[in-house]
């Protein structure tokens, strides 16, 4: 398995909780990832076409950008962290392998969310209505260094992080060959699409990068990461749009033109696409992010 590139954690929140049958919430689709510590109850997670039941003991790890749903009929208690991902490269550590979802807490791992709670007192959630905690200021708080945190306490939460989200690895495999290979081969062409969402993209220029035929190009980027290069960046884009409108107080209008699509009635029909309801209606309820 190739080496994760420069891999970097910003962590938004972590705390503990119990919550009851009031922690219910469909279509989520979160520009972050979440990690659960069950200790006790039980609930359910739905996502990547799955369902997992929260079992005291275990870890839960759930992907950015994924359709999930939540639900309990009784009580669950659990330390949550939700974190932000990202490498030099632009892509998601789901790029670059495969994770299980579901794993058996270490002896160590409740040690481990203590200490992150300790480092990090005032990144807990007040209220487990998303519409309560995923507001604006929260988002944009982990690059936002507390004046009086002591300078050690970024580097210690980041090394807790990723031994935690690491365990989710598969040891065995990576994302998939195929996928992996493509990955590689078009290293240089994802690279450019991520740090040039905000610029006209074409197909064209990708091939001229690869040194290939622009058609032999469309073919085998489809046939190695299973779709068109134009789809992979309208995605790209959309997922920039949707961090942007979490994260930002930007109008539509500015982060379409951030993301390179200046028609602000085009992008908000491939955003109701993608996501099934109008950007201006999704950041109208970003309490559902």
């Amino acid at each position: 398995m190739e080496a994760i590139p420069s891999l970097k954690l910003n962590l938004l929140h972590c705390g503990a909780l119990t919550v009851g049958p009031e922690w219910q919430f469909n279509g989520v689709v979160s520009p972050f990832c979440r990690l659960y510590f069950i200790q006790d109850g039980e609930a359910y997670v739905w996502h990547n076409q799955q369902k997992y039941t929260l079992k005291p003991g275990n870890l839960y790890l759930i992907p950015s950008y994924s359709i999930s749903r939540y639900h309990c009929d009784n009580t669950l208690s659990q330390y949550y962290l939700h974190f932000l991902e990202e490498t030099e490269t632009g892509l998601s550590i789901f790029d670059y392998a495969a994770f299980e979802y579901e794993l058996p807490a270490l002896p160590l791992d409740e040690y481990l969310f203590e200490r992150l709670l300790l480092l990090n007192p005032e990144r807990t959630l007040a209220n487990i209505d998303p519409k309560a905690y995923d507001n604006q200021s929260d988002l944009l708080s982990f690059n936002a260094p507390k004046p009086d945190q002591w300078a050690g306490a970024g580097l210690e939460t980041q090394g807790i992080m990723l031994q935690l989200v690491s365990r989710f690895i598969q040891k065995t495999k990576s994302a998939s060959p195929v996928r992996q290979q493509g990955f590689i081969q078009f290293r240089t062409v994802l690279s450019y699409i991520h740090t040039h969402l905000s610029k006209k993209i074409t197909v064209e220029q990708l091939a001229a990068l690869q040194h290939l035929h622009v058609d032999y190009f469309s073919r085998q980027f489809q046939a190695l990461l299973g779709i068109r290069p134009i789809d992979y960046i309208i995605n790209k884009r959309l997922e920039r749009a949707q961090l942007l409108m979490a994260t930002t107080s930007l109008s539509l209008q500015s982060i379409a033109e951030q993301v390179g699509i200046a028609d602000i009635y085009y992008f908000s029909r491939l955003f109701k696409r993608r996501y099934g309801l109008p950007p201006g209606t999704y950041r109208k309820q970003s309490g559902r992010v």
